[in-house]
């Protein structure tokens, strides 16, 4: 292992103000590099195939929180339903469901953010800001007694142009205020902006970010 697993952790630590989070993306990275950064304590680890992601809960420590962070397909959701602490891209009322349902199973309450879809790119999952205003508005979501929604995640357009990075990174703050007041405004927990990626993560910091999902700049490339 030739990346500084370990300095790399503590430079990104040492930048994050106080209420952000680092959840380290560890997909696609070997178990030894994770636990490189979980003897330095990072505990918040982010994956996003299902079959990676058990092979590495059934074999590392169990005090990890792990997160799903990519695309969820609903047939999936049972297989990670027992251990996972939160899933991030949650873009449906259909998964929505499907998420309470299997924690059920588990007597189990996931916590999960919405996901946007503020970028440009088509390539990106989400929900638009107006498919979101319906989805809580239609009020279903109130029903699901084993989910719990903690906030919104997204992704930026992948460019160079920082301001562009900076205007949907505060789109979606400023929607997230929208929601947090019509629907959680009782809800503590309803806290969590989930944005910012290693080559973005510090314009993230500047746009209320309270997670940031960081891997290449901890673990160096990915090793397919």
């Amino acid at each position: 292992m030739d990346v500084d697993v370990k300095g790399n952790l503590r430079k990104i630590l040492n930048e994050l103000p106080d209420g952000v989070r680092l959840v380290a993306v560890s997909k696609y990275h070997p178990n030894e590099s994770i636990m490189a950064a979980w003897e330095e304590g990072q505990r918040v680890f982010g994956e996003s195939h299902v079959q990676e992601l058990s092979r590495k809960v059934a074999e590392l420590p169990n005090d990890i929180e792990w997160h799903f962070i990519g695309h969820l397909q609903t047939n999936k959701v049972k297989y990670i339903a027992g251990y996972i602490s939160m899933i991030e891209a949650v873009d449906s009322m259909k998964l929505l469901r499907e998420i309470d349902r299997q924690a059920a199973k588990h007597d189990r309450v996931i916590d999960v953010l919405l996901e946007l879809h503020i970028a440009e790119e088509e390539t990106k999952y989400g929900l638009t800001l107006d498919a979101c205003r319906s989805l809580l508005a239609e009020g279903e979501w109130k029903e699901l007694s084993h989910v719990h929604i903690c906030g919104l995640m997204m992704m930026a357009s992948y460019v160079e142009d920082k301001q562009q990075i900076r205007n949907e990174m505060m789109e979606a703050a400023n929607f997230f205020d929208e929601v947090k007041t019509t629907y959680f405004a009782d809800d503590p927990k309803f806290c969590e902006r989930s944005w910012g990626m290693s080559h973005d993560y510090p314009i993230a910091l500047e746009c209320r970010s309270t997670l940031i999902r960081v891997g290449t700049s901890i673990f160096g490339e990915r090793i397919y």
